[in-house]
């Protein structure tokens, strides 16, 4: 089981950051994310966004972000679960509380910091009827480790970003990558887009484009998958993996069953620490709710801050807090 003083669930922008307040404090975090990398909405859906409204620097990529984040909280040593979603919640006797992944892992802590954007996303699924037949045995939503692909053949369908990177990165690793996407053009960065056109001249990628996978076939796992083509009509191709990659959708999920006030899909929390209903668990970014709430990263930030203050009374109750501007308490040495 893992021990930590301030669990945070999410690892996106506004997770990061509390790892960076809560060091200065010398408390240590665990950080637990459905998405297998850190960097929530800014890693999974936009890494190649600009965002302008990060004090002292008047455009970032967000991927950028999310690496200048990691390399700020470096020093303080937060450890990760990524890939498994917060589950169960439970409080011991000795009044921290105990929270249980899908997969099993165990992470106690005494305080709790929901800091899950937009809450927990899941895959947006094709309509094919037996998908759920053959997850987990051919059926991928989300890819962890490349490895597991190595001289595989794989199916990778979407048009965005994820798609078009991980087939590019696949290439070099399967034995086989077939692209399909519904439309001619695509969503992803120009140059992923041109990337994947040189490869399919090459003949490493096959791309399929006004066609989308319509069926699944396989006795224990999946074997075959049927391309629906606009003029063609339908394919069949002998698969070892299928991989829709249409985005996530964001839900509350479990969290949602843990007894805390909601309103709209969204945290209650009180302003002066942003502390939900249930003393020791906290919502901060936006996944909470409160009077004049305004769902920007930057405001994330600051309620990161405020809420690593009150978290330190929980986890010390007996020592005083002091505060001290970053320039003067430093970085090196926690």
């Amino acid at each position: 089981m893992i021990q930590t003083d301030i669990l945070i669930i999410g690892a996106g922008p506004v997770g990061l950051f509390t790892v960076f307040e809560a060091g200065l404090l010398k408390l240590r975090c665990h950080l637990v994310d459905v998405l297998p990398q850190v960097g929530g909405q800014l890693s999974e859906i936009y890494p190649k966004k600009p965002i302008y409204d990060i004090p002292g620097f008047p455009e970032i990529l967000a991927g950028d972000l999310v690496d200048n984040l990691m390399k700020q909280i470096e020093p303080f040593k937060p450890t990760f679960t990524l890939g498994e979603r917060a589950e169960e919640l439970t409080k011991q006797e000795d009044g921290s509380f105990l929270l249980t992944t899908n997969e099993g892992t165990q992470i106690s802590a005494p305080v709790i910091a929901i800091a899950g954007g937009l809450g927990c996303f899941e895959p947006r699924k094709p309509p094919i009827s037996n998908i759920g037949d053959y997850e987990k045995k051919g059926v991928v939503y989300m890819i962890k480790n490349p490895e597991e692909f190595k001289d595989k053949r794989l199916v990778i369908a979407g048009g965005g970003d994820s798609a078009l990177d991980w087939a590019i990165y696949m290439a070099e690793v399967a034995k086989e990558v077939t692209l399909v996407h519904r439309r001619t053009s695509f969503r992803g960065a120009l140059d992923s887009v041109e990337k994947v056109m040189e490869l399919h001249e090459a003949k490493k990628i096959k791309l399929i484009t006004e066609a989308q996978v319509v069926g699944l076939q396989g006795t224990d796992r999946l074997e075959e998958v049927t391309i629906r083509h606009k003029t063609a009509g339908d394919i069949q191709q002998e698969v070892d993996y299928f991989i829709p990659l249409f985005g996530l959708t964001p839900k509350l999920g479990p969290i949602a069953n843990w007894n805390l006030n909601i309103t709209k899909n969204a945290i209650d929390v009180d302003t002066l620490d942003y502390q939900t209903n249930v003393p020791g668990i906290y919502a901060i970014g936006d996944i909470n709710n409160y009077e004049g709430k305004l769902k920007l990263i930057l405001c994330g930030f600051h309620e990161a801050t405020l809420m690593v203050q009150s978290a330190f009374k929980k986890v010390y109750p007996d020592k005083k807090l002091s505060f001290k501007y970053t320039t003067v308490m430093g970085v090196e040495g926690f």
